[in-house]
């Protein structure tokens, strides 16, 4: 019998709407520029770019509720709220329709992004995986598992939001979209492997702005279990 020199590390997990049962994590996967109006916010053309993908750890999942810890390492720390997909299922090269069936459950999540970083690894040519893939960097409220088509559960027409302090900093529509959920499921099934366990941050829509210690921050999407944590 095979013994582990340490002790395993906790799995992450994310809690289920509703009931006890947790989600266990597999990876995280973000798609970048995703909404229009924020590839320009973000300096890009969004008729020019194609999909492109980033990811962080599994156990950056912090729950809602939380009271984080300005991070480490930067001065200008954002905010990006979107619409998370779970996945029970996966492959490779999927069509559409074949994602729809790997679906399930979505949530409502916050892309914390170290921006003085990033700036720092564009300028230098460089990966910036430190700047999204840090230390509870993926607040998630709890998902709600899909009893119906996704387009049914969440209209594209549903509002998604982000308030700090009660002030409204983001508000856009899913339909805003550049790539629909499925089609995101589509296109990085043609890069990677997806699996059950796997969550897929589905981009941001204008508005990203810095946060400081003391902000009380609140995501939401029309539908879904709202999202709420505080920083320090």
């Amino acid at each position: 019998m095979t013994s582990t020199v340490i002790a395993p590390p906790p799995a992450a997990t994310v809690a289920v709407a509703g009931t006890d049962a947790v989600f266990p994590v597999r990876r995280i996967f973000c798609v970048g520029r995703n909404y229009a109006a924020h590839a320009r916010e973000m300096g890009g053309d969004p008729s020019k770019e194609a999909p492109f993908f980033f990811c962080k750890p599994a156990d950056a999942v912090v729950p809602s509720g939380a009271v984080l810890p300005y991070p480490q390492a930067t001065k200008d720390l954002h905010h990006e709220v979107e619409l998370v997909l779970a996945l029970k299922g996966g492959g490779t090269d999927l069509t559409v329709e074949q994602a729809a069936e790997t679906l399930y459950g979505i949530g409502v999540g916050v892309d914390l992004t170290r921006r003085d970083l990033q700036a720092e690894a564009k300028k230098a040519g460089r990966p910036w995986d430190m700047a999204k893939g840090f230390d509870r960097s993926a607040p998630l409220a709890p998902l709600l598992p899909l009893t119906a088509p996704l387009d049914q559960v969440v209209p594209p027409s549903s509002r998604i939001r982000l308030s700090v302090n009660g002030s409204v900093r983001q508000d856009g529509g899913l339909d805003e979209m550049i790539l629909s959920p499925l089609e995101i499921i589509a296109h990085l099934s043609q890069v990677v492997e997806l699996a059950a366990g796997d969550l897929i941050f589905t981009g941001t829509p204008e508005g990203v702005a810095a946060l400081v210690p003391g902000d009380a921050v609140r995501a939401e999407v029309e539908g879904l279990p709202v999202l709420e944590f505080t920083l320090v």
